[in-house]
């Protein structure tokens, strides 16, 4: 049976519990056209705090847009899917280092994936050079 992209997953580091989930939408921008972004959610389970990591389309900046399936993100010369476990935990990783992401912390935290896009497509070499497949819409791991 598939897996259900809307619910969320298990992500454990260090012994602490993690949920998180992928999400798709749209939002207009400032001369009211519709841009996509990829949503990767994480929170502590049982805690408070809520990390939002969000890439946005724009000009070099791929996010599923009907050819892309869910989850992947890139540029001309990296790729990163969002469903696997190892990015989540390469993007929690640098969330935490370059932006020190406090999951105890009650304000949600917003952050541009973009920013982080670099260091974890490094860490990740096997999976981020490769090319997104089209067409495919469910979750990899």
């Amino acid at each position: 049976m598939a897996r259900s992209e809307k619910k969320s997953r298990r992500l454990v580091v260090e012994g602490t519990t993690f949920l998180w989930s992928v999400r798709h939408r749209h939002e207009r921008d400032e001369g009211g056209l519709h841009v996509c972004r990829e949503t990767l959610a994480l929170c502590q389970r049982d805690g408070r705090g809520r990390l939002e990591i969000i890439f946005r389309a724009g000009p070099g900046r791929l996010v599923p847009d009907g050819l892309l399936h869910s989850g992947a993100v890139g540029t001309e010369g990296a790729y990163l899917n969002l469903h696997e476990t190892g990015t989540v935990r390469a993007l929690y990783d640098e969330a935490v280092a370059a932006h020190g992401w406090d999951p105890e912390d009650a304000v949600p935290r917003m952050i541009d994936g973009w920013t982080l896009f670099t260091a974890v497509s490094a860490r990740r070499p096997e999976r981020s050079h490769e090319e997104p497949e089209q067409g495919n819409t469910g979750p990899t791991d």
